[in-house]
């Protein structure tokens, strides 16, 4: 017995638990339900005011039905009563022998009943009853009819010659009746007698019964109506809503064309055409930003083509007057030197004016391919090594032992290092440059850290600006054009990878380069906390992502604040 007792229990544990978890889901989901949908929680809220107001009004009614369908038994019960008192004390006029007593009782009682059902009284107001005469109360035998029935209080009453009623419900062999029992005196006989007339309730129980019945089969059919009402009519109003939050989700999605329906005139019909208005003046705005922003990058890309013809005259004659700068004097040679100079940065800024041209024209591809990412690393080391020692600062390479591929553009990924190398270079002050590279299953992270002036709170948001200088009066060892973090930035996004930049006063700055290890695959975390472990930590810390351009990045995680 106990293993089968012990199955059963573990079966209805399972059942209980399987139960537990239906009833959790149905909750959540009802939760989720009533967060999401406005129509839903009206419907719900009508529906729970709408039974507490029914269910008070119902217990009002009832309650009213009752008491006046008791009341108007009472009155009619002590009427019916004081007229058969009339009639015992006629018949009981007289009373002597004692040894009749019981005999003349009985056969007032049958006379009382019989009399009753002749005029007519027992159809009356009251009802039917029966009658109950006693000498002595329940001990006594001088009496007649059911007197066990009558509760001893209201004997009492009736023996201190007062009319009295109460309502008693009798167990007779497990038949529960309820009676209205009203007693009164005999007061013509020497000996005291009391009347009782036991009144049943069954009419005015069957009564309340149906009441009963029909007010709650009328309260559940009006709570389904008005349930039924309410989703109707929450559903014409949050209809339109849904339809504009749908039209605004798809206008959001870049269907500049999408407009919502005006019918009537109501106060949903000026929403639509409100937001109709809003929607075509936004539309017209971004066509003329657009259109701006074409006519910007054509200028852009026209001028330095244009420029590049004339810019070869002027490098062949600088060359020329380089080449003979020994045969001039020491001003003139000098000069030379500086023209060559400037011609060479004059060339590096038209050829970044070029690529970010095309960049912002969309057509640059990505020369994709599976390689190491180390050695890409290591030639852009080598690119600023010499600029690194003119400006006293030392780069240390921080690579992993493994090799680390990932599919890369070599020649995007590598200029952006180079960027990358320069400006920490041109603001570290003389002190290192440290270049670490780690990689997950999913993603390759390189972060590229100086210890310099740092970054201001707020400029790590503009970095990435084209043209942008942390301050503009100091003194530039690079001779950079400006536009190489801005280059970065969207070379990174070419690759589906993320550029950002961290920096405080003082602590220096750094830059994370996060690129996917295979193309079109989303990655979640980054391999490189972008806030170095040796930072300390301040309130003017800020980190920057570049997010005023069309990369998108996600939210600053963890790991990226320690």
């Amino acid at each position: 017995m106990k293993p089968r007792l012990r199955d059963l229990v573990v079966r209805l544990v399972r059942l209980a638990r399987r139960v537990g978890g239906y009833a959790r889901g149905r909750m959540v989901a009802g939760g989720v339900l009533w967060r999401r949908s406005l129509q839903f929680r009206v419907t719900v809220s009508t529906l729970a005011l709408s039974s507490s107001v029914v269910f008070i009004l119902g217990m009002v009614l009832q309650h009213q039905i009752t008491s006046r369908l008791t009341e108007t038994k009472q009155q009619a019960a002590i009427a019916q009563t004081l007229q058969v008192v009339a009639t015992a004390q006629k018949e009981l006029v007289g009373i002597s022998d004692q040894d009749a007593l019981p005999d003349r009782l009985q056969n007032v009682v049958r006379k009382i009943t019989s009399s009753s059902t002749d005029d007519g009284s027992g159809s009356s107001a009251a009802g039917a009853f029966e009658p109950v005469l006693t000498a002595g109360g329940s001990n006594s035998t001088d009496s007649a009819g059911p007197i066990w029935k009558v509760p001893e209080g209201l004997q009492r009453f009736a023996e201190a010659n007062q009319v009295a009623h109460q309502i008693h419900t009798v167990d007779d062999n497990g038949t529960r009746t309820t009676y209205l029992m009203v007693g009164a005196p005999v007061t013509s006989t020497g000996r005291p007698i009391q009347l009782y007339l036991l009144f049943p309730m069954t009419a005015e129980q069957n009564t309340l019964t149906t009441v009963q019945n029909t007010m709650l089969v009328g309260g559940l059919v009006l709570l389904v109506l008005l349930a039924g009402i309410s989703n109707l009519v929450t559903r014409q109003v949050v209809r339109p809503v849904r339809q504009a939050a749908a039209a605004a989700a798809r206008f959001a999605g870049g269907e500049l064309d999408e407009r919502l329906p005006v019918t009537g005139e109501d106060d949903l019909s000026r929403l639509a055409v409100s937001y109709n208005e809003m929607a075509a003046s936004i539309q017209r705005q971004i066509r003329q930003l657009e259109e701006f922003g074409t006519l910007q990058r054509r200028f852009t890309s026209d001028v330095s083509h244009e420029l590049r013809t004339p810019l070869t005259t002027v490098r062949m004659a600088a060359d020329v007057l380089h080449a003979s700068r020994e045969q001039f004097p020491a001003g003139l040679a000098r000069s030379t030197e500086l023209l060559v100079d400037e011609l060479d940065r004059f060339e590096a800024l038209l050829g970044d004016l070029l690529e970010i041209s095309r960049l912002d024209a969309g057509v640059e591809e990505l020369a994709a391919e599976v390689i190491d990412v180390a050695p890409v690393a290591r030639r852009a080391v080598e690119q600023v090594r010499v600029l690194a020692g003119n400006a006293g600062s030392e780069i240390e390479l921080d690579l992993p032992e493994e090799e680390t591929p990932a599919e890369i553009d070599a020649r995007r990924v590598e200029r952006i290092l180079r960027n990358l190398l320069a400006n920490a270079v041109d603001h570290s002050e003389g002190r290192p440059v440290r270049v670490t590279l780690r990689a997950t299953e999913h993603a390759v992270a390189i972060t590229v850290r100086d210890y310099g002036v740092g970054l201001r709170p707020g400029e790590a948001d503009l970095v990435f600006n084209r043209f942008w200088r942390a301050d503009p009066s100091r003194n530039r060892r690079t001779g950079g054009t400006g536009l190489g973090l801005a280059i970065s930035h969207e070379d990174a996004r070419l690759h589906g990878g993320q550029l950002a930049a961290w920096g405080a006063p003082g602590q220096g700055a750094c830059f994370r380069l996060v690129l996917p290890r295979r193309q079109g695959e989303p990655f979640e975390e980054s391999p490189l906390p972008l806030v170095p472990a040796d930072a300390v930590s301040s309130g003017a810390a800020n980190i920057g992502s570049g997010a005023d351009y069309t990369i998108t990045f996600a939210e600053l995680r963890k790991e990226d604040v320690g």
